[in-house]
């Protein structure tokens, strides 16, 4: 019995860490980063479709909408206050996708305010706020 539940966890295990797949040279290609440790941001959707895999974007040239999840804490002061986690989906259109290359998206919560950021592949900002922030308290 423990053979069979063991494989089982370990195959579970082995679908998170696969690797993430060729980018394709025809579509731009978009990387997720969240500059402090302990924060997430995922893609969810790209012009209103849910994603597969929340690891990146990959989008043919052009205008595309894209929403991603970020989830950080939220410090409401005191000594003996634990953080509360919030999660936030945060709506970026940029209109001018470029075949074959690869853009940045930085997600942020600067005084607990979620902001993101878009950056082509020479690192010039591109989009510097969402369209949309919609939080989950």
């Amino acid at each position: 019995m423990r053979q069979p539940m063991m494989l089982i966890a370990l195959s579970a295990l082995g679908a998170c860490a696969s690797p993430l797949p060729p980018s394709d040279p025809k579509q731009a290609w978009i990387d997720l980063y969240t500059i402090t440790p302990g924060r997430l941001v995922m893609a969810d959707r790209l012009d209103g479709k849910r994603l597969d895999d929340g690891r990146y974007f990959q989008v043919s040239p052009g205008k595309h909408e894209l929403v991603v999840r970020f989830d950080f804490e939220v410090y409401s002061g005191g000594f003996t206050t634990d953080p509360t986690e919030r999660t936030c989906y945060l709506t970026v259109k940029y209109d001018n996708f470029q075949a074959g290359q690869r853009y940045r998206l930085e997600a942020r919560a600067p005084v607990m305010q979620p902001t993101v950021y878009l950056y082509d592949a020479q690192r010039t900002l591109v989009v510097d706020e969402p369209s949309n922030v919609f939080c989950i308290p």
